[in-house]
């Protein structure tokens, strides 16, 4: 190789690394990744379980509120399992009244809960939101490195179901006690990077009686949204029952829940007769079984949270043979129902 040509590559990988690395290896994730909506271009096989996808516990087609409660009636502090799958997991918690939690975080993912009854003071560090205190119908979401502490200021039990990205495990600042894990043992280390401070693309909350269930309109827009967990408020008044012939739509590789906000949500999953919920109500359909969620006739409006762990979700419907052909744009809802 001559000079020359040693000189250029010298230059060019000189250039290369003046590039910031999120240029040389990164593309958008708005488009890149994010869907355009619409139907795909053309039918596609899709794989889908030949044996009915079995609920393996504690996960079961519908957790009933007043089930649980009743459950640990007299009880001021417990954890009700829900959901367990390979990207989630989510509880019931209650914390009675003067109790705190421990001073805590989760290193790598967001963790979200919704205030069934009682009132939760919330104190989370490094982000521009004052503590505050959420009561019935709260929505809160709590970034990942922030420490953050709830503790129940109101006269009764604080009851929320609370979400978070299966396996992850609570850290804590050096002045708390860890809670024992079994098969793991805690350690004091220093950890880079830490969080985003004073500023978040998710609402550190939403006060949903106040501002989405307070007129009769229809509503639709995300909750918390990133690469590893989703969740969306959909809103809307109640229409009769499709038929059962209507199978609504099933996921290939991922579980999904509900959390029912308001009203009553109906629910057609495959092996399970229609059945209908109310506010607290946690809903689950396994992954590869037909599901249609809908508002329910019995109530003038109804609200769900889907709760999923990636945006791009893919709903497979079963053919249309009365559908407008291929193309639609972006946002255009799938054919065969809606979603999700």
């Amino acid at each position: 190789m001559n000079l020359k040509s040693r000189l250029a590559l010298a230059t060019a990988a000189v250039l290369l690394l003046s590039i910031p690395a999120s240029a040389q290896f990164l593309g958008k994730s708005a488009e890149d990744q994010m869907p355009d909506g619409g139907r795909l271009a053309a039918p596609v096989w899709s794989p889908k379980p030949t044996a009915l996808p079995p609920y393996v516990a504690p996960n079961k087609p519908v957790w009933r509120i007043k089930d649980i409660l009743a459950a640990h009636r007299g009880q001021t502090d417990w954890v009700e399992p829900i959901v367990r799958n390979k990207d989630q997991d989510a509880d019931y918690k209650s914390l009675g009244p003067g109790k705190k939690t421990k001073a805590m975080f989760y290193s790598d993912n967001r963790m979200i809960f919704f205030v069934y009854d009682g009132s939760i003071k919330v104190s989370i560090d490094g982000v521009a939101q004052e503590p505050f205190v959420a009561t019935k119908g709260f929505m809160v979401n709590v970034p990942f490195r922030h420490v953050f502490t709830l503790e129940n200021v109101g006269t009764t039990p604080a009851v929320y179901f609370e979400v978070r990205n299966a396996g992850d495990i609570p850290l804590y600042p050096e002045t708390e006690t860890p809670t024992p894990v079994p098969g793991m043992t805690y350690m004091k280390v220093t950890g880079s990077p830490g969080p985003v401070k004073d500023r978040t693309t998710n609402p550190i909350y939403v006060d949903f009686l106040k501002m989405v269930a307070n007129d009769d309109k229809n509503y639709s827009n995300k909750f918390v949204w990133d690469d590893h967990f989703t969740s969306n408020i959909l809103r809307g008044k109640g229409a009769p029952v499709p038929p059962d012939s209507n199978k609504g739509h099933f996921h290939i590789n991922m579980t999904e829940f509900w959390y029912v906000a308001e009203g009553s949500i109906g629910m057609k999953l495959e092996g399970e007769p229609y059945f209908k919920t109310e506010v607290g109500d946690i809903i689950t359909a396994v992954a590869g079984r037909w599901h249609r969620a809908g508002n329910d006739p019995s109530a003038p409006i109804s609200v769900r949270i889907p709760i999923n762990p990636r945006p791009p979700i893919m709903h497979n419907f079963e053919i249309d043979p009365n559908a407008p052909p291929p193309g639609q744009g972006r946002g255009a809802a799938p054919a065969g129902g809606a979603a999700p």
